[in-house]
């Protein structure tokens, strides 16, 4: 029974609902950008406009782009202009995926550089030099050349793509056969384009699709990470520096017993800022911590070695004194402000909200950043960086949304003593008269926290329905310290499985809960223990597991990280804690979703495990209470709205069939 009305009530409101992210500062801190993702006119896709925030906070948000095919932040230049990202026509009327510049005063955008392979992770120095990614076929020398290369590919009717090293794939999208390369210029005056300069010429996988570079404030330099290989097609992450003059490389750090990820260099430019991580093995999970790298002599300073935080992202105060960096805590994801002379962390924001996107402003007053909490989605804010302080909310593009429920705090005690918590969300209404059917959503990682807004499982749109949603940080999540982790390392269906187990009969405890009519959910890693709880107890009355593991030695094989799963389980382990060996003892229902185009988890795990279920019926007209939602064209995540809105009707139809006792019906947009 629908108890709220609403945008979550209503599929068709709920995809409208304008998402913000990308969040940019200028270099004088007064023009503060964000993305803002809607419906096209079709209703059939997601498009994304740029919006201008006020930085402090009295003026409503205003529209910058509308091109229809939509437009990606980049950043701005020295004197403030807005660069972004469109496919949008050029002045010849050609959609190409280009740099475009909007001038800060005012006047038409314009495309300022548009190579065969598009731009991407866009970054300007002080003086005017522009750093971009683009992708370029192995032969070409140029930007013409590589056109020339793509052409003959097209019509000839050749997509095929010779590999000659691992990886193949990432997510959803075929590695190859053009790979990253890093382009320079300077910013043009008037109304000229470009010129691009080719850096680093063909260097195949070294500028991965995990790589991020920075430049720094004179134009010079270029670090970045560098993918290096290594047997047994496994690869490392190391840190290199490149003269922006002649592209000389040189190596800052590479040590096979740790990789260097998130580059930030200083504003002086002699030092980088650098997230590292210790080498996983089966074993352990290694620690996260902070560097400082000497730019000169590649000198590594750890500075946070010694906190039991995973910090990401960091970003350098004006006066290089510290560095800002997100890190999880006990369910929230807060602001640290870390010195970088003695590596000290201090807190900056003591809410319940998960920050991302952290931007400094050049007097060194305000951290600008994206909040998101369970409750609420991510929206612009600032915070004073001598805090900790009141957060203070910006007037951004989207209004506030009314939360169709309550969000409480759920604490237990795990069967080895450790202390384990959780959001609930409840209906307004739920209380020991009308206790809520109850609904245990479990986060993917699995190094992770149901921590933050999703708008992919939002435990709003069931408490929409009266259900009440259970997210527990179990074993392996973050925010909790490394030994936290190390509880369920290698071990996936142990001591994560009994934590969450435990935290739900303290849930079922509660007299606002329906104990006897209890449902799971989980995707990616949390489809995994879906699929371990149907194999290990029939506590539930429905299971619905999307892009879910099913074989584990089989997903590691076949899925896009192979080399990185197999440094953190052996063969043995993998084989020990495999779903599929429980298939015969399954009695509970299952609903499987998962997109065809799925690289990360492979569709042939939800094939097998469908065959599993499907090969076990018993009924004499072959029935079964399974089924299986399948999306010939989708990836890990379903990001048409109208497949999000088919999978949260028969989400809601399965569950109301079996924890309701509801006739099951199939949603009209299933025919």
């Amino acid at each position: 029974m629908i108890i709220e009305t609403g945008p979550f009530a209503d599929l068709d409101t709920y995809v409208a609902l304008p998402r913000v992210g990308g969040l940019r500062l200028s270099p004088d801190g007064r023009r503060l950008v964000v993305e803002v993702a809607t419906l096209d006119r079709t209703k059939s896709r997601h498009t994304t406009a740029l919006w201008e925030v006020d930085p402090d906070g009295h003026r409503p948000a205003r529209r910058l782009t509308r091109d229809a095919r939509g437009e990606s932040g980049a950043g701005f230049t020295p004197a403030g202009d807005l660069l972004f990202v469109s496919k949008r026509p050029d002045a010849e009327g050609r959609a190409v995926p280009a740099l475009w510049l909007q001038p800060s005063g005012g006047g038409d955008a314009r495309v300022v550089a548009a190579p065969p392979g598009g731009v991407h992770s866009v970054v300007v120095s002080a003086t005017g030099t522009v750093v971009a990614g683009t992708e370029m076929m192995p032969s070409a020398t140029d930007g013409f050349s590589d056109g020339e290369v793509r052409a003959t590919r097209k019509d000839a009717g050749v997509t095929a793509i010779l590999h000659e090293e691992y990886p193949i794939r990432f997510w959803d999208h075929d590695l190859g056969p053009d790979r990253t390369r890093l382009l320079v210029a300077e910013l043009p005056g008037g109304q000229e384009r470009l010129d691009l300069r080719d850096l680093t010429g063909h260097v195949g996988r070294a500028l991965g699709e995990e790589c991020t570079w920075d430049l720094s404030a004179d134009g010079r330099t270029v670090v970045t990470g560098w993918a290096v290989p290594e047997p047994g097609g496994s690869q490392r992450y190391t840190l290199v520096a490149i003269d922006v003059a002649t592209g000389e490389r040189r190596t800052l750090a590479d040590d096979p017993d740790h990789e260097y990820t998130a580059p930030r260099l200083s504003p002086d430019g002699t030092r980088v800022a650098v997230v590292v991580q210790q080498r996983i093995t089966p074993q352990d999970p290694g620690l996260r911590w902070l560097a400082v790298v000497d730019l000169a002599d590649g000198t590594i300073r750890d500075l946070t070695r010694n906190w039991d935080r995973r910090p990401q992202d960091p970003r350098w105060t004006p006066d290089g004194a510290a560095l800002v960096v997100s890190a999880d805590d006990h369910g929230r994801s807060p602001l640290w402000r870390v010195d970088t002379l003695i590596g000290r962390p201090t807190r900056l924001t003591t809410d319940d909200g998960a920050y991302t996107d952290a931007r400094i402003s050049p007097d060194g007053r305000w951290v600008y950043a994206l909040r998101a909490a369970i409750d609420g989605p991510p929206a612009p804010v600032r915070v004073a960086l001598d805090g900790p302080s009141p957060v203070e909310p910006l007037r951004g593009p989207a209004e506030p949304l009314e939360i169709p429920g309550r969000l409480e705090e759920v604490t237990t005690t795990a069967a080895d003593g450790t202390p384990v918590r959780g959001w609930l969300s409840l209906p307004h209404n739920a209380s020991a008269e009308t206790p809520a059917p109850l609904v245990v959503l479990i986060h993917g990682g699995p190094v992770g926290s149901a921590n933050t807004w999703s708008w992919r499982w939002s435990p709003w749109l069931l408490v929409s329905q009266g259900y009440a949603v259970l997210q527990a940080d179990f074993a392996l999540s973050t925010g909790y310290g490394i030994d936290f982790i190390r509880r369920g390392w290698g071990e996936w269906g142990a001591a994560p499985y009994t934590d969450l187990m435990s935290i739900t009969d303290t849930a079922e405890e509660r007299p606002d809960i329906d104990a006897g009519r209890t449902a799971a959910i989980g995707g990616s890693y949390g489809g995994y223990l879906a699929n371990w709880i149907a194999g290990h107890t029939g506590r539930f009355s429905a299971i619905v597991t999307h892009a879910s593991i099913w074989a584990l030695e089989q997903s590691i094989a076949t899925g896009d990280y192979a080399h990185a799963w197999s440094r953190e389980m052996t063969p043995e382990q993998a084989d020990a804690f495999s779903p599929h060996h429980f298939a015969d003892a399954i009695t509970t229902p299952m609903l499987i979703t998962h997109g065809d185009n799925d690289y990360n988890v492979p569709i042939g795990e939800a094939l097998r495990l469908w065959w599993d279920l499907s090969s076990r019926s018993k009924a004499e007209n072959g029935t079964s209470e399974h089924k299986f939602l399948h999306f010939p064209d989708e990836n890990h995540f379903i990001r048409s709205p109208n497949h999000a809105k088919v999978l949260h009707s028969t989400v809601r139809a399965f569950l109301d069939h079996h924890l309701r006792g509801a006739q099951w019906r199939r949603p009209d947009l299933l025919g």
